[in-house]
């Protein structure tokens, strides 16, 4: 089994909507993969984390959803601030155990979504970039495509390349339909960005079936590119 950790720009840049692509296109090419959230806040009237259930419905296999999201909170806030509020604190060893008891499923590879940013913090003095760095798992850079988005992806690269994470590529998630030169932002970064660009995502409106067909080819190409990184084809 391989791992990728699945990173952002910031929150909301589209860590699940990439995660659950790339799921979809994973199962299109027959590659087996579970999707896990290690940490979560904010739950919906089940008292579960929408995107961590969003995972779990499209693995490969079936999930408890604890397997899943070992780490919830109930406000949807930066989790460490959230963990202050109920007098507690995020154990990484929960996450240890994730990935401990995930390694010896029948999949070929595991997607580990993050939470917030590369540099979320888990306390005073943690950040989740630190665990990730300590399972030494390979990375795949969410860019959210919207104004401001150049400083926050070199910012966030410069960081992984300074901290010496191995970086498998970046996607480009348009999650601003007004975006303009959205195109020339694009080739931006891919002048100035280290890594390979696996994939461009565009803004996704209200569903058509000419629309989800295209949204299938594109899943299906990103999870190929990755697929291809990672020598999984």
């Amino acid at each position: 089994m391989q791992s990728v950790f699945i990173t952002a720009t910031d929150t909301d840049a589209g860590k699940t909507f990439i995660s659950s692509a790339l799921l979809k296109g994973f199962t299109r090419l027959n590659i087996p993969a579970i999707g896990l959230k290690p940490i979560a806040a904010g739950v919906d009237a089940d008292g579960k984390n929408a995107d961590a259930k969003t995972l779990q419905q499209l693995s490969a296999l079936e999930l408890s959803y604890s397997s899943v999201n070992p780490v919830l909170f109930d406000e949807p806030v930066a989790p460490h601030l959230a963990a202050n509020l109920n007098q507690s604190c995020i154990d990484t060893k929960k996450l240890d155990t994730q990935l401990v008891e995930t390694a010896q499923l029948p999949v070929r590879l595991r997607l580990i979504e993050g939470a917030g940013g590369w540099l979320l913090p888990l306390d005073d003095g943690r950040y989740l970039a630190d665990w990730v760095l300590a399972q030494k798992l390979p990375v795949l850079l969410v860019v959210g495509m919207k104004l401001g988005c150049l400083n926050h992806a070199m910012l966030t690269a410069r960081e992984l390349e300074r901290s010496g994470t191995r970086v498998l590529g970046w996607v480009a998630n348009c999650v601003d339909p007004q975006m303009l030169l959205l195109d020339e932002n694009i080739a931006d970064l891919q002048q100035r960005l280290p890594w390979p660009c696996l994939g461009v995502m565009p803004y996704q409106s209200a569903a058509t079936a000419e629309r989800e067909a295209a949204l299938a080819e594109l899943q299906t190409a990103l999870a190929k590119a990755l697929a291809n990184t990672m020598s999984l084809l």
